[in-house]
């Protein structure tokens, strides 16, 4: 436990940390990911924007895109992910980071799990966004609550060991490509 709130040691230690974010943290990379934001805007997209960065240098690009492709998975940090996986022709981005022009939403955080990336920042926060209705908040409730008690119905319909089959078909591939 470090020390209290309004002694000198605890404000240094914050100090420490912010200098450190500021030193890793690219600003041109996070004002490219809002330029897109805005640029997609007034294109008649979404306000949201991302880039992917891998050695000091933009990889890919991606932008909202869910109401040009009718497409609900089609959010900034996802089209970002799919650009720099045919970039890179892999599904894995280890040195890669994502600068996103807001607080990534829970498929785009699964997204950038899945992908593996090294980390990322964002500009707006989700309580921000949130004050343009863009409120991920009942998401977030929805996962935490049991299946059977989610608002979408989701209901396990046990299958016996049939349900397993695809999985130990998995398993028994001896070529299988983890990810």
């Amino acid at each position: 436990m470090g020390p209290p709130p309004g002694n000198p040691l605890h404000v240094q230690r914050i100090e420490m940390h912010l200098q450190i974010i500021i030193r890793l943290v690219n600003p041109a990379f996070l004002e490219r990911a809002i330029a897109l934001a805005i640029e997609n805007v007034l294109a008649g997209g979404g306000p949201f924007g991302a880039v992917i960065v891998r050695d000091g240098k933009i990889l890919a690009e991606g932008v909202n895109m869910v109401i040009s492709t009718n497409d609900p998975t089609a959010h900034a940090e996802v089209t970002a992910i799919r650009n720099a996986s045919r970039a890179l022709n892999a599904f894995h981005m280890p040195g890669c980071e994502i600068y996103s022009s807001c607080e990534p939403c829970p498929m785009c955080l699964g997204a950038i799990y899945w992908a593996h990336l090294d980390r990322v920042y964002f500009a707006a926060t989700q309580q921000e966004a949130s004050q343009s209705e863009f409120d991920d908040t009942f998401i977030y409730r929805q996962i935490a609550l049991p299946p059977e008690s989610r608002l979408i119905p989701m209901i396990h319909v046990p299958s016996g060991g049939r349900a397993l089959a695809p999985f130990q078909a998995w398993m028994e591939k001896e070529d299988r490509i983890r990810y």
